[in-house]
């Protein structure tokens, strides 16, 4: 059964529509992710569910109670800021009990829900230090925990985890989908991190231009995208134009470039077509094969990922580390990938004028 619902959520400014009729159901405990480039409406949807923007049109259903009349310091949300807004003059235990303060929680009940909460997110020991003295990744974890302390309806999370380096953002992924299931508080994530929303979310919701192109379990969103923009903005992807033919010996097979690809059976129309560069292999050279310069290599540990100019431009490979280095740079190579691995993404496009 739905627990949070936006029915057709519009957001304009002036004539621009920063959300366009968005609709989303979303499950009690579940970890959705609002996902897209700077500018899509990600942000704004966030903002009017918290209270702090005012649709346009359309409403905000929470538990069956309807959220648009509701002040934002009545909705019993969570919410931790891109920045965390912590209290400079206020240790981590205190900035965790302003939220259940404010609400009139006593001072046991309150004593024993910011000690339980610190423990959750790993600071029982900082519980007296200041936010001056703690790295980004344990502020991250006091904003966590004092958005959670007062057992929030839905947790709703803006970009947390932007403001920390590479590694301790992995790891803080980690623990935040952790902290997540052990409550299991509904929660929603805004993020233009790909890897970020692939690692956290039950389900993904990929917005351009303030409309919803798709909404799916992560899996099903890089493997099926719905479009060329959910293909291309959620990863890497190559988009080839495929053309339908045969095979020497009469077989069904598609023709991008140099390269005619047996069907196998599968059914492809002619349009663009995706590929992952994880997909592409070297290959010796045959009918099947898309042949290429090694442009450029960048080793980056557990793979190699190139990039191969083509007679369609330049594609992307990604491959696996063996312990054999990726062909040399200015070398021919030939890519091969399967039918099984080409998502159709779009109609033919129309060749430049």
């Amino acid at each position: 059964m739905s627990y949070l619902v936006l029915n057709n959520l519009t957001k304009h400014y002036g004539a621009i529509p920063a959300v366009d009729g968005l609709n989303l159901s979303i499950h009690q405990g579940e970890f959705v992710s609002l996902l897209g480039p700077s500018g899509c409406g990600k942000t704004t949807t966030l903002q009017m569910i918290a209270g702090f923007v005012e649709p346009t049109s359309g409403g905000i259903v929470l538990n069956g109670k309807e959220l648009n009349k509701v002040p934002a310091n009545k909705r019993g949300l969570g919410i931790v800021f891109q920045n965390y807004a912590l209290f400079p003059h206020m240790t981590a235990a205190q900035n965790v009990a302003f939220g259940l303060e404010m609400k009139g929680v006593g001072k046991v009940e309150c004593a024993d829900r910011v000690a339980d909460t610190l423990k959750l997110v790993g600071l029982a020991h900082l519980a007296d230090r200041y936010p001056a003295r703690m790295s980004g990744g344990q502020q991250q974890r006091v904003a966590l925990a004092r958005a959670l302390v007062i057992k929030p309806s839905v947790l709703l999370l803006d970009e947390p985890l932007s403001n920390l380096d590479a590694k301790l953002r992995e790891e803080m992924q980690l623990e935040l989908r952790s902290i997540q299931r052990t409550v299991g508080t509904t929660t929603v994530l805004v993020t233009h991190d790909q890897t970020e929303a692939l690692a956290l979310s039950d389900r993904i919701v990929v917005m351009n231009q303030g409309r919803v192109e798709q909404i799916a379990e992560p899996y099903t969103a890089y493997e099926a995208p719905a479009s060329e923009f959910v293909g291309g903005f959620l990863g890497k992807a190559n988009i080839f134009t495929a053309q339908l033919a045969r095979t020497a010996d009469g077989q069904p097979a598609v023709r991008i470039a140099q390269a005619l690809i047996r069907l196998d059976g599968l059914s492809i129309p002619e349009g663009s077509v995706l590929v992952r560069p994880e997909k592409i292999m070297f290959s010796p050279q045959d009918a099947g094969t898309l042949p290429g310069t090694m442009k450029t290599r960048v080793f980056q540990g557990n793979h190699w990922l190139c990039q191969v100019q083509t007679s369609v431009g330049d594609v992307l490979v990604i491959r696996q580390n063996d312990g054999v280095p990726a062909p040399d740079e200015g070398s021919p190579v030939h890519l091969r990938w399967n039918a099984q691995d080409m998502r159709v993404v779009g109609p033919a496009r129309q060749a430049a004028c």
